[in-house]
């Protein structure tokens, strides 16, 4: 049951090492992003810059198509052997890139990075390796490291560039997936059990049922532009900013980095007011209309430095927001018992749109200009901006989950409908085969001292 106890040893063991391969594996992706479409234009076939884009965002394709059937399949084959498939295909499609003559050759190797689509299973790997209680510190870690990921790699990126070029950046991701074989190997412990976690992992039976919620498809569609239009606009920016300012692709960290720290000095404070003034919903939909106003903007601006520097600050602003906040909505909407299948439909939109922006952004650019990739970008975030208009408002919930002994199913049932009569209680679902109860709660009428003397000693 809910708990002030740390994690323990193991736990954070655990924890740290597994948000450090998500980590590893998102640098080999984001490091390339400020600096490629430059160094891609000097290979035989990158004067096309819809190969460009469809370079930048292929691995995407491959990762929403197999990321949730490799976490499926972990839970029969194994966890590890899953993650030591995936590690293997990524730095094989790396060391494919970093080999690449042509631009067709680095798309062969972007395919088979994405095809080492091991999210799910790291996801699920955590759940064995940590109780109910810390589940959620444990995935907040993996969230923290992602972001704090993507920033570095704005930076990282074009000075890496200069130091090894764009082929010894994928040849580093490569050696940084073999170092991560060795991670899971080693370092990352040996679950007890492993078993379903339906607040972690996708259930097929109810993917159906996902793709129906009008509410989660709002945020679906809303994930999906938010990631086409980054990687479109990574398509452009490299070249906009060499036109405008001069400076070479491997300085251009000396944009991103301020315009990082701005915008993170802003997106704190909105995300905590969001949270805790229950106005998540009102900073979300201004976070969407930043952003188109960000995607407008940058129609005229991207001919002009500075205009540039300050619309793709607001742009960070609102990006981060967002980014930060779709999962918390996803969990506060999702049904109980089915977070794990909404947050992992949820990341299969991700990786569609990083692939269709990345393929849009080139071919938009290449036949139309720079301008008509935020134009296209503005139609997308303003149909998201009516959809997210169109929202109830977020109810004040929290998903809580309580460790149970076995019963057999007439028990749970029991104990389900005595939980669901609690004050505060909105929904609950006793998985007895996992051990556990999923309950959500109004966090401002819950009687957690009343729920707790129902619960069975463990």
């Amino acid at each position: 049951m809910p708990s002030t106890e740390r994690m323990s040893p193991f736990e954070m063991r655990a924890s740290l090492s597994l948000a450090s391969i998500y980590g590893l594996r998102m640098l080999g992706m984001f490091l390339i992003l400020p600096v490629f479409a430059v160094y891609a234009e000097r290979l035989p076939g990158g004067q096309n810059h819809t190969l460009i884009g469809f370079a930048l965002g292929a691995y995407g394709l491959t990762q929403a198509l197999l990321q949730l059937p490799f976490g499926m399949v972990s839970d029969h084959l194994g966890r590890k052997r899953v993650i030591y498939f995936g590690l293997a295909l990524f730095a094989l499609g790396s060391f494919v890139a970093a080999a690449a003559h042509d631009i067709n050759w680095v798309i062969i190797g972007r395919v088979i990075q994405g095809a080492g689509a091991i999210n799910a299973a790291v996801t699920a790997l955590i759940a064995d390796l940590t109780r109910e209680e810390h589940r959620t510190k444990a995935m907040a870690m993996v969230g923290g490291t992602i972001g704090l990921t993507f920033a570095a790699s704005l930076v990282l990126g074009p000075v890496l560039y200069h130091l090894i070029d764009i082929p010894g950046i994928f040849a580093m991701t490569g050696v940084l997936a073999v170092f991560a074989v060795l991670v899971i190997r080693f370092i990352v412990p040996e679950p007890k059990q492993s078993r379903f976690h339906s607040d972690a992992e996708a259930m097929p039976a109810k993917l159906l049922g996902a793709l129906r919620n009008r509410e989660l498809l709002r945020l679906n569609f809303g994930i999906f532009a938010l990631h086409a239009v980054q990687m479109a606009m990574f398509v452009v920016m490299p070249f906009a900013l060499r036109a405008t300012s001069g400076l070479d692709a491997n300085h251009h960290w000396q944009v991103y980095l301020p315009v990082l720290a701005v915008s993170v000095v802003f997106m704190v404070p909105l995300i905590i007011y969001g949270e805790k003034k229950a106005k998540l919903r009102t900073v979300f939909i201004a976070s969407v209309a930043l952003m188109l106003v960000a995607e407008l903007a940058f129609i005229p601006a991207i001919t002009h430095f500075w205009g540039i520097v300050g619309v793709m600050t607001l742009y960070f602003i609102a990006f981060n927001v967002l980014e930060a906040s779709l999962p918390s909505i996803i969990s506060k909407i999702a049904p109980t018992g089915a977070k794990g299948t909404a947050m992992g439909v949820y990341n299969t939109f991700q990786s569609l749109g990083l692939a269709a922006g990345g393929a849009l952004g080139g071919f938009l650019s290449y036949r139309f200009g720079s301008a008509s990739v935020f134009e296209c970008g503005a139609v997308l975030i303003g149909i998201w901006l009516l959809l997210a208009s169109r929202m109830r408002q977020l109810p004040a919930v929290k998903n809580l989950m309580y460790h149970l002994p076995e019963m057999n199913v007439e028990d749970a049932r029991r104990l389900e409908r005595n939980l669901a009569a609690v004050t505060g209680v909105t929904e609950v679902i006793v998985a007895q085969e996992e051990g556990a109860a999923y309950v959500k709660v109004d966090s401002r009428h819950f009687d957690e001292t009343a729920l707790r003397k129902l619960l069975p000693t463990v």
